[in-house]
């Protein structure tokens, strides 16, 4: 059975409705997929054999993907190898070794863990960081509308002390989507009090999941670091186990920038996912295989709109899939 076949056989005949989301990702990828089907369609009508060329344009174009120059070569390497075993010169014939390359690399690397780490029998706690403008608070506010519309009972901690704007953007979704909150007090410029309030709020009143919204200065590392660390320690001082994920929330528009942003979050506090944000706004989808690549963390989420309901659960067969729908009989459903 061929690479796209097994893809489409786990989409569409898979038990966890992974059809649900499709339209979603092929929305949400649209400038993504046309930007590389074009650049793959004009590579293989410019070459006529696979060659030395074709290789060194076909990395040009991966590159350009914001794929890592890392992932890159090990992408190169393996259809090299491929087209050696297979004897294959037809670049037309290609595309689905590349996708097919890219996907068992991916997953090879370690376990790929999308699930967030909810539990019911305790107070769930997610810190969540990321640069100003990356998406963060519009994150949490799905998140928490998410679960919300669960049944649980979900607290946003306000713990971003220095931006005034992004506590009455928390505090207006907040009440949008029928979670509680904890904000600063009038001159309370420590996040960590703020987080201290909050924890003692959610187990006095039994919540299901908290949600603390941390500073994105990247200015000064070092205080950065000591935030993060503190915020972390009050943590696992109210909550002994928690917290339950740290969530990075990466502009997926921002590209290798953003990877360097991730690079520094990284050495500040254990990262469990990112949150990729803004997809359907980047041509360049190249993003999810350099995170996993020079990070090695999964992607957990991605926005595929802007919708309430467009930030959804990373799944790689429907990542796959939107990237290459539209080749010619490639998805004959």
């Amino acid at each position: 059975m061929s690479f796209f076949k097994k893809i489409k056989e786990k989409i569409f005949g898979s038990k966890e409705k992974k059809v649900a989301n499709l339209d979603k990702y092929v929305a949400g990828l649209s400038k993504s997929r046309l930007s590389f089907l074009n650049q793959i369609a004009q590579l293989q009508k410019k070459h006529i054999k696979i060659d030395d060329d074709f290789f060194d344009e076909l990395e040009e174009i991966l590159i350009m993907s914001d794929i890592s120059p890392n992932f890159v070569n090990t992408i190169i390497n393996a259809l090299k190898d491929e087209v050696r075993f297979h004897n294959i010169d037809n670049p037309k014939l290609i595309t689905e070794i590349i996708m097919d390359k890219m996907y068992t690399i991916y997953s090879n690397r370690s376990i790929v863990n999308i699930n967030l780490n909810v539990k019911t029998d305790r107070i769930n706690v997610f810190l969540i960081s990321g640069v100003n403008g990356s998406g963060k608070t519009t994150s949490i506010s799905k998140i928490a509308r998410k679960y919300v519309l669960e049944g649980k009972k979900v607290l946003i901690i306000a713990a971003d002390t220095f931006r005034a704007a992004a506590v009455e953007q928390l505090e207006i979704w907040a009440k949008r989507v029928g979670a509680s909150i904890v904000k600063p007090v009038t001159n309370e410029k420590d996040p960590g009090s703020v987080v201290f309030r909050g924890l003692d709020f959610a187990i006095k009143e039994k919540m299901d999941l908290v949600l603390i919204d941390t500073a994105g200065r990247l200015q000064n590392n070092v205080n950065l670091m000591q935030e993060l660390a503190k915020i972390n320690k009050i943590i696992s001082q109210k909550i002994p186990d928690g917290p339950h994920e740290s969530l990075l929330v990466i502009d997926a528009t921002t590209g290798q920038n953003g990877v360097s942003q991730a690079e520094i979050f990284t050495k500040a506090t254990p990262i469990s996912g990112i949150i990729l944000t803004k997809m359907d706004g980047t041509s360049k989808g190249g993003i999810v295989f350099s995170i996993k690549d020079q990070l090695n963390i999964s992607v957990k989420l991605v926005g595929l709109g802007e919708g309430m309901d467009d930030l959804q659960p990373f799944d790689l067969d429907l990542f796959i899939f939107a990237i290459t729908k539209g080749l010619k009989n490639q998805y004959q459903i």
